[in-house]
């Protein structure tokens, strides 16, 4: 709808008192939370329709990140697109090369004369969604990068001092052993595991993923994360599976049940975890840094974001691409994104949401909630370190968590997984290319 007429209704009838009605331009929102996190983004509309009468935000759930994406891109086909749409974070180049499908952030931010400095986001988070030229594409919003979460009580119900060095994996190896040894029968599970062990793992050693600059210089890039440090990190893994040390549960964020239930001592996840770990855990725990192996390229380099970003579709007319625009600011605003950090562990995409969340003692409150921002802005990001931006990419994750099942399972060693997930989505990236 182009406008939304609302107002008091006549008693016993379906017109609109004159006296009473106004009109407010709606703007859809599309995304993929549920949950504590759908909850807090409900807040965050009602927040914003409650503090202006000129736009309505209507927030609608759309399945799962690759489901949402879908959603948009099969509405825009259809024409009825929202005005925005949350993507994650390798919809990215997909989006990019969607001509005529969206609208960059910078055009309809400076159109609408909100407030807009590219320059106030945390500079690691604005250049995944930047182009060369300085134009932001898309608003981030969740942004997130991977950390260790460590439940102290699942350690000393083992023996294992929880106060214990887990900064290397050389440490956590020896750590899962005696975790192990002291009775638990999960020591470690993760969530996202080529997120994690694989993009996130390259961008902290700081070799490359992918060539072409993990795709942001051309289309034209391959696969290059069968090098010698990714698969010894794989083989390591592939051993701690095989020993029992290591617990596989899915390829999303199913290990993060078993963490949460106490069963797991040790979980790789996003540092967005912490909205439902604080809430469901009843256990003491900890946030730690991803840990990283020790002399292995150039570690610790920095790791990269996950999460989504919200894209304008085009289509749509003037007044909606301005609430469009009030929408995005509000979101951007300090005390949102201070608060937003704050209630779900997502990265403050501003500096200025951090420097609020600091000064108000959050994180001497809450120690380790500051160790995603650290890790993120610690150094200036590399050529390897600064994102990925690849064609098909969520169908070349689905390529890569298929042959890491096959390491998990004893039914592949990690060169030859590795190798067979290269070609298959070298392959995938040529079809991209061509298209494009």
């Amino acid at each position: 709808m182009k406008n939304l007429t609302t107002g008091a209704l006549v008693a016993g009838s379906t017109l609109l008192s004159p006296f009473a009605a106004y009109a407010e331009t709606e703007v859809q929102f599309w995304h993929a939370f549920t949950g504590r996190l759908g909850e807090l983004v409900a807040a965050q509309v009602e927040d914003f329709n409650a503090s202006q009468n000129n736009f309505t935000v209507v927030a609608s759930h759309k399945g799962n990140y690759s489901e949402t994406l879908n959603a948009g891109i099969a509405a825009f086909r259809a024409g009825e697109q929202p005005q925005i749409l949350m993507v994650f974070e390798v919809g990215t180049a997909t989006m990019m090369s969607a001509g005529g499908a969206v609208r960059s952030v910078t055009e309809v931010m400076e159109a609408s004369g909100a407030d807009f400095d590219p320059d106030a986001y945390i500079g690691a988070v604005n250049g995944y969604y930047t182009t060369t030229e300085g134009e932001m594409l898309s608003l981030p919003f969740n942004a997130s990068t991977p950390v260790l979460w460590v439940n102290r009580d699942a350690f000393e119900a083992a023996g294992v001092d929880p106060d214990t060095d887990l900064s290397t994996w050389q440490n956590v190896d020896e750590t899962l052993t005696a975790l192990q040894d002291g009775g638990s029968t999960c020591p470690l599970t993760t969530a996202w595991q080529s997120w994690i062990h694989l993009e996130n793992f390259s961008a902290y050693h700081d070799v490359p993923f992918a060539t072409q600059d993990n795709g942001f210089a051309g289309t034209d890039t391959a696969l290059a994360f069968n090098g010698p440090a990714q698969v010894a990190h794989i083989s390591a893994m592939g051993e701690w599976a095989a020993d029992g040390k290591f617990f596989y549960a899915g390829r999303r964020n199913e290990g993060g049940a078993n963490f949460r239930a106490g069963e797991c001592a040790l979980f790789t996840e996003s540092s967005a975890g912490y909205a439902g770990i604080s809430s469901e855990a009843e256990f003491a725990f900890d946030v730690r840094p991803l840990p990283y192996w020790d002399g292995v390229g150039n570690s610790p380099q920095n790791t990269i974001i996950g999460g989504a970003s919200l894209w304008v579709m085009e289509g749509h007319e003037d007044a909606e691409y301005e609430g469009a625009a009030q929408f995005l600011a509000y979101l951007s605003s300090t005390d949102v994104q201070a608060k937003w950090h704050q209630d779900t562990g997502y990265l403050p995409i501003t500096n200025a949401a951090s420097d609020a969340t600091r000064t108000a003692g959050f994180y001497d409150a809450n120690p380790g909630t500051d160790v995603s921002v650290i890790q993120m802005t610690a150094n200036d990001p590399t050529a390897n370190s600064k994102g990925l931006r690849l064609g098909s990419f969520d169908q070349i994750r689905g390529i890569i968590d298929e042959e890491l099942e096959a390491v998990w399972s004893g039914d592949k060693d990690a060169q030859t997984a590795l190798d067979s997930a290269v070609q298959r989505g070298d392959a995938l990236l040529r079809r991209f290319e061509a298209a494009n």
